[in-house]
């Protein structure tokens, strides 16, 4: 049996507004059946994430995290992602675990924005200055044509370095003023406690929360998720996961009531800005279910 891998090379033929019609799809097919096991050596990890839709197939993807790698010259996360088929359970490919991680969270988000923001937002704050705010600047130019970027990182030189890389990007010293002066934010942070204030939110704002992954990492304060409508990637993988919406939970803060959808409820119209003034939060949570939806559509488009 031959195996197809597919690697980096693969990018050159992958469009964002593409993904993201992918996403839709795949959330009209039924739920995803998902499940994750974490293994551990020390402070060394292996992750694996497995998904299964009915009509689309399998992935599990795996990531080891080796937080000792860099001293070594080796990136700290390393993986890959395993396609199998719906029809006979067989080997469909092998790709690229960064390719699929890149395009997965960038497109998680812009799903999102492309629903909840408002189509003439131009005005878009980054915090944090990484991997993941390349790849937003990338992912959101695709949607919002003309996009005006401002980047904030609590390491200014981070931030002056993405900068000087494109012309539509400048960098911050002033949280409070980027934030305010912005259409759409996106926290791209590993902040365990929040970092941005909910009095600083303007009518018609959209924020885009990724950084927080972990049950005890946020982004946003309470004041932020009483004054929004909130939606999420998926209730399955954030609710009780993640300490972005677990912790104001469980402290009353907020109830599950006042999380008013995730990807599953766009086909019904529930996963939309109320209006033009309301301020609309949307926590990225990923879920192997997304990367099995973003697998395969870089394999539809690495095989056309």
């Amino acid at each position: 049996m031959s195996i197809t891998i597919i690697g980096p090379e693969a990018e050159s033929r992958l469009d964002w507004i593409a993904l993201t019609d992918a996403f839709a799809a795949g959330h009209r097919k039924p739920r995803a059946e998902i499940g994750d096991t974490f293994l551990y050596r020390g402070s060394d990890t292996l992750l694996s994430r497995a998904a299964w839709i009915d009509g689309m197939g399998m992935a599990v993807k795996s990531a080891t995290i080796f937080p000792a790698n860099p001293e070594a010259g080796h990136p700290r996360v390393n993986g890959g992602v395993s396609l199998f088929s719906d029809e006979t359970g067989a080997f469909d490919a092998l790709v690229d675990f960064h390719l699929v991680t890149k395009w997965k969270t960038a497109g998680d988000s812009l799903h999102a924005a492309r629903l909840l923001a408002r189509p003439e937002s131009r005005a878009i704050t980054i915090v944090g200055a990484g991997t993941v705010a390349r790849s937003m600047i990338e992912a959101y130019s695709a949607a919002f044509p003309g996009a005006q970027f401002t980047v904030w990182n609590r390491s200014a030189d981070a931030a002056d370095r993405l900068a000087a890389e494109r012309a539509d990007v400048s960098a911050s010293a002033d949280l409070e003023a980027a934030v305010r002066g912005a259409d759409i934010i996106c926290t791209a942070t590993m902040a365990t406690t929040p970092i941005i204030a909910g009095d600083w939110l303007q009518p018609g704002q959209h924020l885009d929360l990724i950084g927080a992954f972990r049950h005890d990492m946020r982004e946003v304060d309470d004041t932020a998720l009483k004054r929004a409508h909130l939606f999420v990637d998926s209730f399955q993988t954030t609710l009780d996961h993640i300490g972005e919406l677990r912790i104001p939970l469980a402290e009353g803060i907020i109830s599950r009531e006042d999380v008013l959808a995730d990807f599953y409820d766009v086909p019904e119209g529930r996963f939309t800005r109320p209006d033009a003034q309301a301020i609309t939060i949307a926590k990225n949570g990923g879920g192997a279910h997304l990367d099995l939806m973003t697998a395969r559509y870089i394999l539809d488009a690495a095989r056309s």
